[in-house]
């Protein structure tokens, strides 16, 4: 009979017998679970950057953006025709409700600025007014933000993103300069601070005018969106249905708008990113598949290999359970020690990762490394059932005289 300490004895002195064997066995394992802990953390990171933009946000904003599904015969419209725009009127009413704090209408366009030198480029014009500073979280490096003033007033004042600032002027400083955005001169005030790529908007590369200047310039009086501040997060049911109606007042009647909350943004993100970082988890698992097979194959040829070994061990009196647990005990060690290696791996790539780019929070969640080696483990296991049970039905006389 042989005690478990006997048969982990017998299992490791066959691993070491045949180091290439069980090296290559162990490395395409941890080839395998190093796939599932890198897309793991890089899914699971991409999930927490995506929320944590929109978070960053505030969890009271409210947009409102002109069209509805049920109208346009498909999602809300970010650019192009409407049924009906929204308007400085809609604002102004948005506005007078108790339940807002802020709102800021927004313009968005493409003009070409250029400076006295003649230095010229493309840059995305953002008509906007002074509460974008507090609804957006932003900041001013130099200079001051478009003054507070009335929403229909233009002025000829400009705040440029410091990418815009930097390719404009160069070194020099750009606050108090003129520029000439389409066929206007605006003065420059501001300059923003560097805020990177915030949902999908780069205000570095941004020149911001009052919303008037910016209906002017494109000669256009319908809004891309309202952002509303509301004052109260927990009563941002109260606020969209006031907005709601609002706005239908103003449009005889017509509910022709759609009202995006900022947590529902990040509810729908956080679903589609989950989502897809399990699909990623489960394609990089099939790694894990082809390793197991790939012990399948060798524990076979191992059997045929040891087979005078296994004839012994049953003519001293070792059960048919006894030696199937001996190979799958091999099976197993040899998985769990490639899924070791692949955590090992995974966690020191992720690491790298992390140092190379700080503002990805890229981390392996517990879950993804340990269902990497769990599902190691279990394939080592199931796909070592067949050798183990066919080394365990050798008969003992045919086994020592090398006979099948």
């Amino acid at each position: 009979m042989l005690r478990f300490a006997d048969t982990l004895q017998l299992a490791l002195t066959a691993l070491r017998a045949d180091r290439r064997r069980s090296a290559l066995i162990a490395l395409a394992t941890a080839i395998g679970v190093t796939a599932v802990v890198l897309l793991t953390a890089l899914g699971d990171g991409a999930r927490r950057y995506v929320t944590g933009q929109f978070s960053s946000l505030g969890t009271n904003l409210l947009i409102v953006i002109p069209g509805r599904s049920e109208t346009v015969g498909g999602p809300p419209p970010v650019m192009g025709e409407t049924p009906r725009d929204l308007s400085l009127n809609d604002y102004a009413a948005v506005a007078r409700l108790p339940s807002v704090q802020r709102v800021v209408p927004v313009m968005v366009g493409a003009a070409n600025v250029s400076t006295l030198s003649g230095v010229e480029r493309e840059v995305t014009l953002l008509g906007v007014t002074s509460d974008l500073l507090e609804v957006r979280k932003l900041s001013i490096a130099q200079g001051h933000f478009l003054p507070p003033q009335a929403v229909d007033r233009a002025a000829a004042v400009c705040v440029l993103g410091p990418k815009v600032a930097r390719e404009l002027f160069g070194n020099a400083n750009p606050l108090g300069q003129w520029v000439r955005v389409g066929d206007r001169r605006f003065r420059v005030i501001g300059l923003l601070a560097n805020t990177g790529v915030s949902v999908g908007q780069d205000f570095n590369d941004m020149a911001l005018i009052p919303v008037a200047s910016a209906q002017a310039l494109l000669n256009t009086q319908g809004l891309f969106r309202l952002l509303i501040e509301v004052r109260d997060e927990r009563g941002m049911d109260t606020a969209k249905a006031a907005v709601r109606s609002a706005i239908m007042n103003l449009h005889e009647g017509e509910d022709d708008i759609t009202l995006i909350t900022q947590d529902s943004v990040v509810a729908t993100f956080d679903r589609i990113l989950n989502a897809i970082t399990y699909a990623l988890t489960g394609i990089s698992a099939i790694s894990l598949l082809v390793a197991g097979i790939l012990i399948m194959n060798v524990m076979l040829v191992t059997v045929a290999q040891r087979k005078g070994e296994i004839g012994l061990l049953k003519a001293l009196g070792a059960r048919t359970d006894e030696i199937r647990r001996l190979f799958l005990l091999e099976a197993v060690m040899l998985s769990f020690t490639g899924a070791s290696l692949g955590v090992i791996a995974g966690y020191g790539i992720t690491t790298l990762v992390a140092l190379r780019y700080p503002d990805f929070p890229v981390a392996v969640p517990w879950w993804g490394a340990l269902s990497a080696v769990v599902t190691a483990a279990g394939f080592g296991l199931f796909f070592g059932v067949w050798p183990a049970r066919r080394a365990a039905l050798l008969d003992p006389v045919q086994a020592l005289s090398g006979r099948h």
